[in-house]
């Protein structure tokens, strides 16, 4: 032993040296690193460690000492020194085994435990020892510092020459570097027709997935490179996916602009997974509009970022609309809402003889509080829709009609162009693998097999282009004849009457909506916006009034209540209503009035009746005249049979009020009035009209 650190006890466990390299790149080239980590094994032999008692780990080989995940070895050696059979612990420097503080100082706290002793380049160290623990953790720190100066580094070269624009990253298919490493647009005539036909499609058609069946139906296929493998960067060309495309139109790059730090890597604590995320604009660290050439502009980017954002708030399966069904609600299926996105649902009413709409969301309800609904009555946002679409088809519309015609003709002649490109791409491959099936030597069968076979191929898709190439050429929309014009013209003549025939039934409305509208989003407001989006991509605002509450539609007009107030002062319920219907006034329900309906209006107004008034004149009630005259009622009523009182009638049941006479009343006793009584059974009789006094 040449150390007083190593004891006996040490030297009845293993020694243990561990080898690592940071890079399969450092493994193939450092090779002399490699070397002085092995020659530690004679240190150790020197410190009184026999051959076999030394355990070689270089089980992590290629990897990062930045953290212990996938180094399998060092957690092997970390678990044999907690189980107390190592003695010591080689490395050639603290690096090698850890670059990571938490990791290093719990390797060190293990130790100490167990005491193990840990070698380096420089010593021998007891981590149960001050001074050696103080130094061990000295060196920790120093690599783990060592570690992120190199990577700051290196990542503020990379930024430093991302901010002038100049840093190489791989470019989306449709852009190449130059020999002076400038960004350019690819030279591949095929390949900048693929890339412009899919921005001047989404610029027509407003989406990802209308792009791509644009370029499914017609055949066309988009390019793309192999990102790895035998042949990295090969170009190689493939049916345009939605996903594909959306990518294509959120990649700046495309509008000439150089883009670094649109994503950020954040590692999972839990599994260690790395996710990419993309971040805001105002969140990039370097961006340079306009630093190269594109294929549109950035103006044109902007916006199509903001035409993806609507179609991805207008996606999902609640998104998906069904047959149109029997209901009298035009927007059926196809009717958004402006507040979540989500699809709203239709409620019907009866309307007197009819049934209204209601649109309806109820998922912020739902989803975040109650009482949170978004109610659009349906009535009125129905009449625009049919406004507008009265107003889309009509003769005068025709003109733009046709420019829409030959616009969709030079389209075909573009998809045109495009196979007749690919078809001389296939070409140019088939004679290259004819050239060299001819160079190759006719005796080496098996070379010449395998090129006479990619010859073939080649001869093959030649074949089959051309064929899918004069069928899109027979495909090419001809000119419209005067005839087929004219029956345009009729038809758009005809569109009117038919939607206002009360015999199309709302099914078939439904449909003819469909024909001609994607969707409808509304928001209620001050107003209800409608946003229409038509099959062919193209958008329209439309703003309805906010209808009044049926309370207020209901509501009896203010001339027709006058007019109530004016005849109440004489005239009962029933004669009101027969004077108004008389005058041809109605109701706010559009019906004709009733004794019932005055009543029940004169009560919610506040409308007084002949009652009120005539009482505010001194008419007096039959028990009030009774008591003044002091006879009973029915004596009361007996005079006014008899015509010595006149009644007024104030309601329909016939009660009546009379006017205050005075001391023109009737009186009790014959004898005041000095007429002649008579006698019938037994009631006292006075005048020749009969009439009662009480005897």
């Amino acid at each position: 032993m040449t150390d007083p650190k190593v004891t006996s006890e040490h030297l009845q466990r293993e020694a243990y040296l561990y080898v690592r390299q940071s890079t399969l790149q450092q493994v193939i080239e450092n090779t002399e690193s490699t070397e002085r980590q092995y020659a530690l094994r004679h240190r150790a032999r020197v410190l009184g460690w026999g051959e076999d008692q030394i355990v070689v780990v270089d089980d992590d080989q290629g990897l990062s000492g930045a953290s212990v995940k996938g180094r399998e070895g060092f957690q092997h050696l970390v678990a044999e020194v907690g189980l107390g059979r190592v003695g010591l612990v080689m490395g050639l420097e603290v690096s090698r085994l850890a670059r990571n503080n938490a990791d290093w100082h719990r390797l060190l706290e293990i130790c100490a435990l167990t005491d193990t002793l840990i070698l380096d380049e420089d010593g021998l160290y007891d981590p149960g020892h001050f001074n050696d623990r103080l130094l061990l953790g000295l060196k920790g720190t120093m690599s783990e510092a060592e570690l992120h100066i190199l990577r700051a580094r290196l990542q503020g070269g990379l930024l430093n020459k991302a901010r002038r624009g100049e840093l190489r990253i791989p470019l989306p298919v449709g852009l190449v570097y130059d020999g002076a490493d400038k960004v350019i647009l690819d030279p591949d005539q095929q390949v900048r027709g693929a890339v412009g036909c899919l921005f001047a499609t989404f610029q027509r058609v407003g989406s990802a997935c209308a792009v791509a069946r644009h370029f499914r139906e017609n055949g066309l296929l988009f390019p793309g490179r192999v990102p790895y493998g035998p042949r990295p960067g090969k170009m190689v060309w493939t049916p345009l996916t939605p996903q594909r495309a959306i990518r294509v139109l959120h990649n700046p790059r495309y509008a000439g602009a150089f883009v670094f730090g649109a994503t950020k890597t954040r590692k999972n604590p839990v599994d260690g997974t790395r996710r990419t995320r993309k971040v805001p604009k105002n969140e990039w660290t370097v961006f340079l509009p306009e630093s190269h050439e594109g294929y549109i502009s950035w103006k044109r980017y902007e916006q199509n970022q903001h035409q993806l954002a609507s179609n991805a708030a207008a996606h999902g399966t609640d998104r998906h609309h069904g047959p149109p069904r029997s209901g009298p609600a035009l927007l059926q299926g196809i009717v958004l809402c402006g507040k979540c996105g989500g699809r709203m649902t239709v409620n019907y009413h009866t309307r007197g003889t009819t049934r209204a709409p209601t649109y309806i969301c109820q998922r912020e309800m739902i989803e975040h509080r109650p009482q949170a609904y978004h109610i659009v009555p349906g009535a009125l946002v129905d009449e625009a829709i049919g406004r507008l679409l009265v107003e889309m088809v009509t003769p005068a519309s025709l003109d733009v009609t046709m420019q829409v015609f030959d616009e969709i003709r030079k389209r075909r002649e573009e998809v045109v162009q495009l196979h007749r490109a690919r078809l001389e791409r296939a070409h140019h491959e088939a004679e290259l693998a004819q050239h060299r099936f001819l160079l190759v030597d006719p005796g080496n069968r098996l070379v010449a097999e395998d090129l006479e076979r990619r010859w073939n191929d080649a001869l093959r898709a030649v074949a089959s282009i051309k064929e899918e190439c004069a069928r899109v050429a027979s495909e090419q929309t001809s000119d419209l004849t005067a005839e087929e014009t004219t029956r345009i013209r009729e038809l758009a003549e005809d569109f009117p009457a038919v939607w206002s025939d009360p015999r199309t039934t709302p099914r078939e409305r439904k449909r003819m909506v469909r024909l001609l509208i994607e969707d409808v989003t509304l928001l209620k407001a001050d107003e209800i916006h409608l946003m229409v989006r038509f099959k062919g991509g193209a958008t329209t605002k439309v703003r309805v009034p906010v209808p009044l509450p049926v309370w207020q539609v209901h509501r009896t007009p203010s001339a027709v209540l006058e007019r109530i107030r004016e005849m109440a002062r004489t005239m009962t319920d029933s004669e009101i209503a027969e004077g108004l219907n008389a005058e041809g006034l109605r109701s706010g329900t559009r019906l004709p009035f009733s004794s019932r309906m005055l009543n029940r209006l004169r009560h919610q107004y506040g409308i007084p009746g002949p009652y009120e008034h005539m009482r505010k004149q001194g008419f007096l009630t039959t028990k009030e005249v009774a008591e003044r005259r002091d006879v009973r009622p029915e004596t009361v009523k007996r005079w006014q049979g008899a015509g010595l009182m006149k009644p007024h009638r104030y309601n329909d049941r016939g009660n009546v009020l009379y006017e205050d006479m005075g001391e023109d009343f009737p009186v009790k006793w014959a004898e005041q009035r000095g007429t002649e009584v008579r006698f019938v059974g037994g009631n006292v009789m006075d005048g020749p009209d009969g009439v009662q006094y009480d005897a």
